[in-house]
């Protein structure tokens, strides 16, 4: 049997971070490209840190009850918006909705990972983290490699949201 041993009390330093920059509306903000999770959501606060101006109220839902780490979190509604994942590869442009939450804790925006396959984004959570994009399943691409999204809006014009 083949297997890899960590140093001991080391074991919490042998994944790597899924968070990365993207855009939403021109503006950079961190994003948790959670494998596990079924729902894209973002706190409050957060939407009103990345987008100080937003006035549009989210869409409403009704009935969700949803929980995180055994504590109730409460949905405000759903706001549908436009990101771009920027990368040397390919800038992909996703439109998605997302969940806005009343007392959500994290400090960034959660994608889903189906949100990620629908525009041919693939996570695999190897001993080096890696995505791929489109058809193309050998070129791996690493998150470290990942530019600031700023100079991706400024060089692609493709990659410009309204």
């Amino acid at each position: 049997m083949c297997k890899s041993k960590r140093d001991r009390g080391k074991g919490y330093t042998s994944g790597a971070s899924c968070i990365k920059l993207i855009l939403m509306k021109n503006v950079e903000a961190k994003v948790n490209f959670d494998t596990a999770a079924f729902q894209n959501c973002l706190s409050n606060n957060d939407l009103h840190f990345i987008l100080p101006k937003w006035q549009t109220p989210p869409l409403p839902t009704d009935g969700i009850q949803l929980s995180i780490d055994s504590n109730n979190i409460y949905p405000l509604g759903m706001l549908e918006t436009n990101l771009v994942f920027p990368h040397p590869a390919c800038s992909v442009r996703m439109e998605i909705e997302i969940l806005v939450m009343d007392n959500c804790t994290s400090q960034n925006i959660i994608l889903t990972n189906d949100s990620l396959n629908i525009y041919g984004i693939d996570i695999n959570n190897h001993k080096d983290r890696y995505f791929t994009i489109g058809e193309n399943r050998r070129k791996k691409n690493s998150f470290s490699d990942m530019p600031k999204p700023i100079s991706v809006v400024s060089s692609n014009k493709n990659t410009y949201m309204e």
